[in-house]
């Protein structure tokens, strides 16, 4: 399973690119830049199947309705999915719901939510704990705290896992925030992730990629607030 990092935004989201197929892809966080995911998708020669969120935080959603209308304009449809609990995110009301958010944390968290795209088309699916996205091998892990509709999404056969805002290198997702927990997300990552197999690589939703075993052993379980 090709998988390619392209970073994007003020907020340096990781957008995840999954080839499926010789010329299918499934694209993880298409947080900003839309231009930018567009372009390498086209160096790449892939075509994506499916949009899928980690949660619905605008970081990691923003260039969707890019992505989708340069493609449409192709004849190629995409479908959008997202765990049920984060789908408010999205659509209409999802605007609001974004920034107000972000005007939790001031004026400079309110500059960054202006620096996105503004318009999230609704998802086509949700999933749910244990669902396999679309016929690919990587099963979704509900892990809220972060959002309520938090999810990482692992292949145990090829010892993968992307875990949006849950898990980082170093650090674990924020929960000063509307929505967010602290107890569910050191659940997640201590009871679920740290389970996985220690030689399962991670991908993260921002930041460097790192393993099971390294933040099991070395992760001090805090966060540090980067991100939203």
């Amino acid at each position: 399973m090709l998988t390619h990092r392209v970073i994007v935004g003020s907020m340096f989201t990781n957008t995840y690119i999954v080839a499926t197929g010789k010329k299918e892809c499934l694209l993880i966080d298409p947080g900003a830049e839309g231009a930018t995911i567009i372009k390498r998708l086209e160096v790449m020669n892939l075509v994506p199947k499916a949009i899928v969120f980690t949660h619905g935080h605008i970081d990691h959603t923003s260039a969707t309705a890019t992505i989708l209308q340069h493609y449409a304009e192709r004849g190629h449809e995409i479908s959008l999915g997202i765990h049920q609990d984060d789908r408010p995110f999205l659509g209409a009301d999802g605007h609001q719901r974004n920034q107000d958010l972000f005007s939790h944390f001031g004026e400079l968290a309110l500059e960054a939510f202006d620096s996105f795209e503004q318009e999230v088309p609704e998802a086509e699916f949700c999933f749910s704990e244990g669902d396999h996205i679309l016929d690919t091998d990587l099963v979704v892990l509900h892990t809220p705290g972060h959002s309520p509709g938090s999810s990482c999404f692992y292949s145990e056969p090829r010892g993968i896992l992307f875990t949006g805002d849950t898990l980082f290198f170093n650090t674990i997702g924020r929960t000063d925030l509307p929505g967010g927990d602290q107890d569910q997300v050191l659940k997640a990552v201590t009871e679920r992730l740290f389970e996985l197999p220690p030689e399962t690589r991670v991908f993260p939703g921002h930041g460097p990629l790192t393993t099971i075993e390294r933040e099991a052993q070395n992760n001090p379980l805090e966060s540090k607030g980067a991100t939203i």
